[in-house]
């Protein structure tokens, strides 16, 4: 894995307002190369909007977000099809093609952003089932034929065929049962350490940010709270952040480890 240091993601002073709701408040954060970084909140705390304006499917009303060195609040065509060759995005559904079966599913971005041979692109695809823990009898299925941790990982698998350099997940594990959301997070730890990308995710899931994330942004109240390890954030004295890790869940999570 390449070393944790250079800044992959950078957001400065970003506001971004839907109307006169403020969700934003001139916030600021920024991901490390080689790290998993979690942004946490409440609902309506403006994460996923936030992951939406890294990934280009939203414009804050005012500052910059640069991703892996581009300003995509500012980008040109080239710029933006550089970024979608060097990212990949895990949606909180899977966000599968309904009619299309798992081998064509991945396959939609191999036909877009690469010039490859269908051989190639399905020793591709195979070899990125294989990572993510599937077998090839898979590839001829549909998503309605596939259970909710199998659509994970395919959708994770669509993420990583072009061996992206950043990976931005929206909620990975939300409807896993705990083994299969443990699973998935032990998955998404080894291949990073595999591999070498970064990760930015959205998540609610306390055993994940106990586990496997390295540094965390905590938002509330349209500011980021906290931001940090887990060990700083658990530092700060803020209300949000009390509620949010101190609680019955969050202490009995602490409790099980000991913490």
């Amino acid at each position: 894995m390449d070393a944790i240091g250079k800044k992959v993601v950078e957001v400065k002073n970003i506001t971004t307002k839907f109307g006169k709701k403020v969700v934003h408040d001139n916030i600021s954060l920024y991901v490390n190369k080689g790290e998993i970084y979690g942004l946490l909140g409440g609902s309506g705390s403006g994460k996923s909007t936030l992951l939406n304006e890294m990934i280009m499917l939203l414009k804050p009303t005012k500052g910059e977000i640069k991703v892996l060195g581009k300003s995509v609040t500012d980008i040109s065509k080239k710029d933006a099809l550089y970024l979608k060759h060097n990212w990949g995005v895990l949606f909180q559904s899977g966000a599968l093609f309904s009619s299309l079966n798992v081998r064509e599913n991945i396959d939609t971005v191999l036909k877009e952003y690469t010039n490859l041979s269908k051989k190639t692109r399905d020793e591709i695809i195979k070899l990125k089932i294989e990572l993510v823990g599937l077998k090839m009898d898979v590839l001829g299925l549909y998503p309605s034929e596939l259970s909710g941790g199998m659509i994970k990982r395919v959708a994770l698998a669509r993420a990583l065929v072009m061996d992206p350099k950043i990976l931005f997940l929206d909620e990975p594990t939300s409807g896993l049962d705990p083994v299969g959301a443990q699973e998935f997070d032990d998955m998404l730890y080894n291949l990073r350490n595999m591999l070498g990308f970064s990760v930015v995710m959205v998540t609610h899931d306390l055993d994940t940010v106990w586990n496997i994330v390295d540094r965390l942004a905590l938002l509330g109240n349209s500011k980021v709270v906290a931001e940090g390890t887990l060990k700083e954030v658990l530092k700060v004295d803020n209300p949000i952040v009390n509620s949010f890790f101190k609680g019955k869940r969050g202490m009995l999570r602490r409790n099980a480890d000991g913490k």
